[in-house]
Formats: C-alpha cells, sequence, structure tokens
C-alpha cells in the first residue's frame, strides 16, 4: 500500500512537472494532428480537381504538378521557408534561426515540431494551386525549380507578413486580418498563375478550339474531397479544439453552400441548366471566400459572404475568354477574386460577438480599409516576385513546351506515360469485333 502510494505520488509529481515545463496539450495536439493531415489531403484532392478539368493528353502532367509540390515545396519548407515565415526577423521577413529545423523541438501546447508541418501543407497546396493557371504548356522541371524558390521569397515572406510574430509582421502589426490564409494562399497564388500566364502566353488552339473537362466524376470526386480537407484547413487555424475551432469547421459547412446554390441558380436562369462543373467551382469559390472570415464571422455572416462571392467570380470565369487571358482553369476567377471578395467582407462582417475584432457592420470601417490595403499589397507583392522568379527560371531552362510537343500532350513529353493506355492487343481485338459485325 505504501509502496503504490509512493508511485502515485511521483507519478503526479512528473505529471505536474511535465505540464509546467510546457508538455504538449493532448486535445491540442490531437486536433492539430487531423487537422494537418487534412489539409495534405487537399493536394492530392486538387489533382483529381485540375486532371478532371483538363483534356485526356495533359492530365498526368496536372496532376503531376500537385504532386511535385508534396515533394519539393515541402522539403524547401522545412529546411528554410518555416524559418524565413516565422523567424523574427524583422517586420518584411523572418531570420534563419529556425533555418535546417534548428531549435524546432516537441515543446509547447502544440509541440513546435507539428506547426513545421500543419503550416507546409498550407505552402504545398498554395504552391500547387499556380499550376491550373499554366496547365497544358508547361515544362514541368522547369515548374519544380519555380514552386522551390516561389515557396521561399514569395510565400514565405507573405507569409511573414500575415502571421508572423507580433511585433515584426508588417500587415498583422497593421491590424490586417486572415485566418486562414485568403492573402497569404489564394491572392497570392492566383496573381502568381497570372503572371505566369502572361509570361507564357497561350496555348496554342486558345480562342479557336473549347478545352473541355475531360473526366467530371474527376472534378467532383477533388471538389469534395478539398472541401473535407478544407475543414482542417480553417479549423486547424483555431490552433486549438475549441469553439473557433468549432466555428470555423461550421462556417467552412456553410459559406460553400451558399455559393452554389447561387451559383446554380445563375446558370439556371442563364441557360436552363445546372453543371456539375458549376457546382464544384462553386463549392471551391465559397471555401476561398470563406477562409480569411472562418474563426472571426458569425454563421449569418459566412452565408452572407458565400452568396455574394458567387457574383464576381460567376461572371468573370463566364467573359474571361473574351478577356484574351489563358487561365487555362480559372485560377484567378476562383482564388483570386474568391480571395479578395473574402479578405474585403471580413473586414465588413467581423464580429466582435464571435470572438474577432469588429468589422464595419459592428462600426469599425477602420478595418474594411486596412483589409483593403493587405489585399492591394498581397497582389502587388505576389505579381512582382512571381514574375521575376519566372523570367529568372525563363533563363535557366526552356520554359514552354514546342508546339508539336503541345499538340502531342506534356504527358508524354515530360512523363512518357498516358493516363488511359489502350493495349495494342485490345485495339486489335476491337477492330476485329468491328470487321466481324459490318461482315
Amino acid at each position: 500500500m505504501i509502496k503504490s502510494r509512493v508511485r502515485t505520488t511521483v507519478f503526479l509529481m512528473a505529471f505536474s512537472f511535465a505540464f509546467a515545463a510546457g508538455q504538449a496539450d493532448a486535445g491540442t495536439t490531437a486536433w492539430m494532428l487531423v487537422s494537418t493531415a487534412l489539409v495534405l489531403l487537399m493536394t492530392p484532392a486538387l489533382a483529381f480537381f485540375y486532371g478532371g478539368l483538363v483534356r485526356q493528353k495533359n492530365v498526368l502532367n496536372t496532376m503531376m504538378m500537385s504532386f511535385g509540390a508534396l515533394g519539393f515545396v515541402t522539403l524547401a519548407w522545412a529546411l528554410l521557408g518555416y524559418s524565413l515565415a516565422y523567424g523574427h526577423g524583422n517586420a518584411f521577413v523572418g531570420d534563419f534561426s529556425l533555418a535546417f529545423l534548428r531549435g524546432v523541438d516537441l515543446q509547447g501546447a502544440m509541440p513546435h515540431l507539428l506547426d513545421v508541418a500543419f503550416q507546409g501543407t498550407f505552402a504545398v497546396i498554395a504552391a500547387a494551386l499556380i499550376s491550373g493557371s499554366l496547365v497544358g504548356r508547361l515544362r514541368f522541371a522547369p515548374w519544380l525549380l519555380f514552386i522551390t524558390i516561389w515557396s521561399l521569397f514569395d510565400y514565405a515572406v507573405l507569409a511573414h507578413w500575415v502571421w508572423g510574430p507580433a511585433g515584426s509582421a508588417f500587415l498583422k502589426d497593421l491590424g490586417a486580418l486572415d485566418f486562414a490564409g485568403g492573402t497569404v494562399v489564394h491572392i497570392n497564388a492566383a496573381v502568381a498563375g497570372v503572371m505566369g500566364v502572361l509570361v507564357l502566353g497561350p496555348r496554342k488552339d486558345f480562342g479557336r478550339l473549347a478545352f473541355l473537362p475531360h473526366n467530371i466524376p474527376f472534378v467532383l470526386l477533388g471538389a469534395g474531397l478539398l472541401w473535407f480537407g478544407w475543414f482542417g484547413f480553417n479549423g486547424g487555424s483555431a490552433y486549438a479544439a475549441n469553439g473557433t475551432a468549432a466555428l470555423a469547421f461550421v462556417n467552412t459547412f456553410l459559406a460553400p453552400a451558399a455559393t452554389m446554390v447561387v451559383w446554380l441558380l445563375l446558370e439556371m436562369l442563364r441557360d436552363g441548366r445546372a453543371t456539375a462543373v458549376g457546382a464544384a467551382t462553386a463549392a471551391v469559390v465559397g471555401l476561398v471566400a470563406i477562409t480569411p472570415a472562418a474563426g472571426l464571422v458569425g454563421p449569418l455572416g459566412a452565408i452572407w459572404i458565400g452568396v455574394l462571392a458567387a457574383f464576381p467570380s460567376y461572371y468573370f470565369i463566364l467573359y474571361r475568354p473574351k478577356l484574351g487571358l489563358d487561365d487555362s482553369l480559372d485560377v484567378f476567377g476562383a482564388h483570386g477574386l474568391g480571395g479578395i471578395v473574402g479578405a474585403l467582407l471580413t473586414g465588413v462582417f467581423a464580429s466582435r460577438a464571435w470572438g474577432g475584432t469588429p468589422g464595419l457592420l459592428e462600426g469599425n470601417a477602420g478595418q474594411l480599409w486596412v483589409q483593403l490595403v493587405a489585399v492591394v499589397v498581397a497582389v502587388a507583392y505576389s505579381a512582382l516576385v512571381s514574375l521575376l522568379i519566372f523570367k529568372l527560371v525563363g533563363a535557366l531552362l526552356p520554359l514552354r513546351a514546342r508546339e508539336l510537343e503541345e499538340a502531342g500532350g506534356i504527358d508524354a513529353l515530360c512523363h512518357g506515360e498516358e493516363a488511359y493506355p489502350v493495349a495494342e492487343g485490345a485495339i486489335l481485338v476491337l477492330d476485329g469485333e468491328r470487321a466481324g459485325g459490318a461482315a
């Protein structure tokens, strides 16, 4: 009995010491582990979403552009990007204090090491998003080089401005609100995609042929998995298993539903039918729009953000080909405009009653102004740096496939594989069946 009491006392003392020393909180750690896995899933989901939207001859390359980011951006982030984003440094960039994971350990309510992984999944999906603007003409090797450099000199720097340590983060210290990445991820990636389009030029058949999706079930599968992963994207950005996480989670459920309702009604009013690609696109637009506001607005505010975000994206995507901009998969229309609208409306609907900074509707007109400044800064920085990186990579490697290579498909050029290979024997059998039937 005495030994048992001694063991119990020693255990309690050890537990108390560990807790006091900053050991991980089990609930927070569990939620963040799940959230990290959910956000990681978003990149393969994006591969399916994008892959279904392109022509058959480019589907593997399109999907590989997302998968390539999982490798190259992940390592760049862990070795240098995380330090540039979250090292103290100065107001404009972090330092190298955390480079090569130096000083990153298991301390904190959530282990510090887990934060590297969680934020790394954001860096990966941001880079992968850019590919949707460029598919069908960009070679794979320069793509890998571009996203590696971009993740360090564009993404990590903008992440520092918005999410870096208080007192050394330019936009954060200005008061800009971005709960889970409207500016850092979506506006940033979309503008980078536009810069890539300007450098590469349009596809050879742009304006002459309709580029129809080759596999719409892939598009729906990708959109569904993106929505699923987005619960970790937004809910995990609360950094705790608490009420803010629950609010972000529910808002991530409501806003895209509202966008989809408006989008499908617009389609039916215009064309008399609702499309599956429209439904999938609408869900993504709504998810993008609620991202900067997810833990800062009430559920009715989330619905209004979803409703309002539908209109600019729908009409831009509808008329974008007439602008001469060959943004292959409408990354700017969905992620750029969705992110801009969401960031601005955060300054309108942010609510003190739901734990956020008050916005315009609660008498704080200044917050909308700050959000506008953050949007303009994000657009300008991404445009300048992305353009410079594309030019640099283009000076080192040929960016674009030649006309004949593009006509044959980037899959064969860059990967030597086909998405849907047909065995020669099967062709012969089918020809024989046709011949027999004709006879």
